[in-house]
C-alpha cells in the first residue's frame, strides 16, 4: 500500500481560513496600536510648548514678543507626524496663546490637539476615531 505525503487540497483552504480570520482581527488592533504611538508625539510636543511659554512667561510677564516661536525654535515647528502652530491673545495680544498641533504624517491626519494658558487641553478634531472622539476636557489618545 502507497502513504501519501503532503496536505489535501481540504486542508489547506481550512489553514488559509484560519489565518485569514486572525488576520481580520490582529491588523486593526495592530494600525490602532501604531496611531496611538504616532499620536504621543503630538501631546508630548504640546507639553514641552507649554513648559517654554510659562518659562517666557516669568522671565517677561507677558508671552507677547516671542511670537510663540521664539520660545521653541523650529525643534517646535514640526516634529516627525504633527506641525505645530501657536496664537496670542488678549491684552496687547500677549497675556494668553493658544498651541496647536496637527497631525500631517503616518496616522495622524484628522487629529487635532490644543493647549492654552491655563492648561486647558483640547481635542479639537479625532477624524479617524469618529467625532464621538473630540473632548474640550483633555488630550483623546485612545479610541473610545
Amino acid at each position: 500500500m502507497k502513504t501519501q505525503n503532503g496536505l489535501t487540497l481540504i486542508e489547506l483552504m481550512i489553514v488559509i481560513t484560519v489565518v485569514a480570520i486572525i488576520a481580520a482581527f490582529a491588523l486593526p488592533a495592530y494600525n490602532d496600536y501604531v496611531r496611538r504611538g504616532q499620536l504621543t508625539d503630538g501631546t508630548t510636543g504640546l507639553a514641552d510648548f507649554r513648559v517654554r511659554m510659562e518659562q517666557f512667561y516669568q522671565d517677561n510677564r507677558t508671552y507677547a514678543g516671542n511670537q510663540c516661536s521664539g520660545v521653541c525654535g523650529a525643534s517646535c515647528s514640526a516634529t516627525q507626524y504633527f506641525t505645530y502652530s501657536c496664537q496670542l491673545t488678549g491684552l496687547g495680544a500677549g497675556q494668553s496663546y493658544t498651541g496647536t498641533a496637527t497631525g500631517n504624517k503616518g496616522q495622524t491626519p484628522g487629529f487635532v490637539y490644543t493647549i492654552n494658558e491655563q492648561y486647558t487641553r483640547a481635542t479639537t478634531s479625532a477624524t479617524p476615531w469618529g467625532a464621538s472622539s473630540t473632548s474640550t476636557s483633555t488630550w483623546v489618545t485612545r479610541k473610545q
